[in-house]
């Protein structure tokens, strides 16, 4: 159980609920609170595969497609920005009729992108949890740590489903203003990941070893 906890303390933190929330608010506007409710709990169940897949065979999947948590950030950052471009100017959808309204509000689904990834199963839970199987010695660790990311996962579900009641508060005009606010600071953190991700590469010891050995290469082709 020291395991479970200790991975509950390390990724809580880092998947933050409670900053998810006003996002799933207000990604999620107009919908009923059932729809919510099952946005929500697909959206824990896709954070719950995501991080034990990682977990399991993090390393191995990381190698294999040739990635970088650097490539994940910015490529999380692209998908969040989108949505927040979505959010503050919504697509025009005059020119459908209301069974085409009703249609492509059916088929919405924001339960794998943005919730699932990258807003809570996002590069920097990702990086925690294939840091936790260095203190895994057998599968009964990994069973611990599993059981640390399932609490992570019920305090997120709790998170999400009680933030609907900030619906009944603010009401329909609040909901739409804080969707425009929203949009905007969601925009903003999705420009954020991609900066993290290029300052990552960047500072990566790789390029740098590269731009020195071009510059020695240069000096020595200029040395008479």
């Amino acid at each position: 159980m020291q395991l479970a906890i200790a991975a509950l303390i390390a990724l809580l933190p880092i998947i933050n609920p409670f900053s998810t929330a006003p996002m799933f608010l207000a990604i999620t506007e107009g919908d009923t609170d059932a729809e919510r409710r099952d946005q929500a709990r697909k959206a824990v169940i896709y954070m719950i595969c995501i991080l034990v897949a990682f977990l399991i065979g993090g390393s191995f999947i990381m190698k294999f497609f040739g990635l970088s948590l650097p490539g994940l950030r910015i490529a999380g950052g692209i998908l969040v920005a989108g949505v927040g471009m979505r959010m503050l100017y919504p697509r025009d959808n005059a020119g459908q009729t209301a069974a085409e309204r009703q249609e492509s509000r059916r088929k919405r689904d924001v339960s794998f992108t943005p919730l699932a990834m990258p807003s809570l199963a996002g590069p920097g839970a990702i990086s925690v949890t294939i840091g936790l199987t260095s203190l895994a010695r057998g599968w009964l660790d990994f069973v611990s740590i599993i059981i640390g990311i399932l609490l992570a996962a019920a305090v997120v579900y709790i998170t999400l489903r009680l933030s609907t009641r900030l619906v009944r508060v603010l009401g329909v005009n609040g909901l739409h203003a804080m969707t425009k606010i929203m949009g905007f600071l969601i925009l903003c953190v999705g420009v954020q990941f991609i900066v993290n991700g290029v300052v990552e590469v960047a500072q990566s010891p790789e390029l740098i070893e590269g731009i020195i050995r071009e510059i020695d290469a240069a000096r020595e082709k200029k040395a008479p």
